[in-house]
């Protein structure tokens, strides 16, 4: 298919080239025939002027003296009274009324013109007055046909030479054509494979333009169309990526979402049954409502964070203002110890942590990792935080806990994503926490990282100072 397309075009090719050399070849013939024309009608005259200067002298001094005619008709006129007869010397054809008209007309200076002759042709005559007083003139009339055929071989010669040559053009040229224009084919080949491809279970395009041969520009061609590829191979990737991860995320969010709504709805017609039959459980049942409700909204607030901090105008959640990071922290452990009294905490602050920042959401990323470590380490665990300024903010929450496991490292930002999937959704989050802080911290211009082993987690952000 590549093959016949690309010899399609090769020979559409040959044949607007055969077509621009049918012109170029039509415009030569024609002017190098004029100018072989012209040139030897030129010579006709200058050998018609020769023989009759030749024949003037001669005839003055005795009329008696023969005409060379070379196969020509010659003749010597008398004209009288703007009539001219011929004399007794020369030669003429039966038919010499033309002969005569341009005797008549040289009876002052030489004529020299083109007439037909009757029963013999074009032929080019010459006039010269002789003997002006007694208005003699001599009339040289030499045959065009010479001339013609002459003219009319070597049209026929050019018309074969250039039918030749067109031939050997086109044949050539098809061939020198299809053999450069086939890495085009193989790029329209490659792209019609990519066409008829299935791009919606696998991103990834299953050739690339390739081979050589074709010169500069096809070679650029070339380069650029697998850049171009590449590039859709890319944007496919990443765009399957996301549109799994927002499948998941969804499939997630739902999940979340159902397990509190059904807690309600089932606490609700407890709450029912309870105000008919025994209105001593009401206000239970009223409590457990208000904290699931409680619950789901803390869920939607962190989803619509998310959301918005994925937004392109990623700066729009974000109120700057002139924070210290030192006291951000220092709060946040105030609260973190009043609420786990039985878990030790120790600061490690600098004197001083000032940045651009949003000191709501950056007090957000605190509580979230504090509350991280609380909830996933055994009452008792020791808890340390700290701030330094190290080429710019460096914030380090480290528990003393059992660790993460290897391959739960890669994925603990993930929206959704427990390290333990057996524990309950009332004891553990909401699987947002920490993707929330990811994202706060990303907003911020910073990046967050986690190491972890048996007895020591630590994460660490990093927050440039001159946002």
């Amino acid at each position: 298919m590549r093959q016949w397309r690309a010899s399609r075009l090769g020979t559409r090719l040959a044949l607007g080239l055969a077509a621009l050399s049918l012109v170029v070849f039509a415009v030569v013939g024609v002017f190098s025939t004029i100018f072989i024309r012209e040139f030897l009608a030129n010579r006709l005259d200058e050998q018609l002027t020769k023989t009759q200067q030749g024949q003037v002298g001669p005839l003055k001094d005795n009329h008696g003296a023969p005409l060379q005619s070379y196969g020509w008709f010659t003749a010597l006129f008398q004209v009288r009274d703007g009539v001219a007869s011929p004399m007794e010397l020369g030669k003429l054809p039966e038919d010499f009324s033309q002969l005569q008209k341009v005797a008549t007309e040289a009876t002052a200076t030489e004529v020299l013109r083109t007439v037909y002759v009757r029963d013999e042709g074009l032929y080019r005559v010459r006039a010269c007055p002789v003997d002006k007083p007694n208005g003699e003139v001599l009339v040289s009339a030499a045959p065009q046909s010479e001339l013609d055929s002459t003219v009319s071989r070597l049209i026929w010669i050019e018309v074969g030479a250039f039918a030749v040559a067109l031939g050997v053009l086109v044949l050539f040229g098809r061939i020198v054509l299809r053999r450069g224009l086939k890495p085009l084919g193989d790029m329209a080949g490659t792209a019609h494979d990519i066409a008829s491809h299935d791009l919606t279970g696998s991103p990834e395009l299953p050739v690339r333009a390739s081979g050589s041969g074709g010169g500069a520009e096809v070679e650029e061609l070339r380069t650029a169309f697998n850049v171009m590829l590449e590039h859709i191979e890319t944007s496919l990737a990443a765009r399957t990526a996301a549109n799994e991860k927002l499948r998941r995320f969804i499939a997630d969010a739902s999940h979340e979402l159902r397990t509190p709504l059904t807690s309600i709805r089932g606490y609700a017609e407890l709450f029912q049954y309870a105000a008919a039959n025994e209105p001593a459980e009401r206000d239970a049942h009223l409590a457990k409502i208000r904290a699931e409700t409680a619950r789901m909204s803390v869920l939607v607030d962190d989803l619509l964070l998310l959301a918005r901090l994925d937004s392109v105008e990623a700066d729009a959640p974000l109120r700057l203002a002139d924070t210290d990071v030192v006291e951000l922290a220092s709060a946040a452990a105030d609260a973190f110890r009043a609420g786990h009294p039985d878990r030790p905490l120790t600061l490690d602050l600098a004197e001083s942590a000032k940045l651009r920042a949003d000191p709501v959401r950056l007090r957000q990323v605190l509580d979230n990792l504090l509350t991280n470590a609380a909830v996933h380490t055994p009452p008792g665990t020791p808890v340390t935080v700290s701030v330094r300024i190290e080429d710019g903010i460096v914030l380090r929450i480290s528990d003393e806990g059992p660790g993460i496991a290897p391959e739960n490292l890669p994925r603990i930002f993930d929206r959704f994503y427990r390290v333990d999937h057996s524990r309950t959704r009332g004891n553990g989050g909401t699987g947002l926490g920490l993707a929330v802080v990811n994202s706060l911290v990303a907003a911020h211009g910073g990046s967050v990282e986690v190491s972890s082993g048996p007895g020591r987690t630590t994460f660490t952000v990093r927050l440039p100072r001159g946002r």
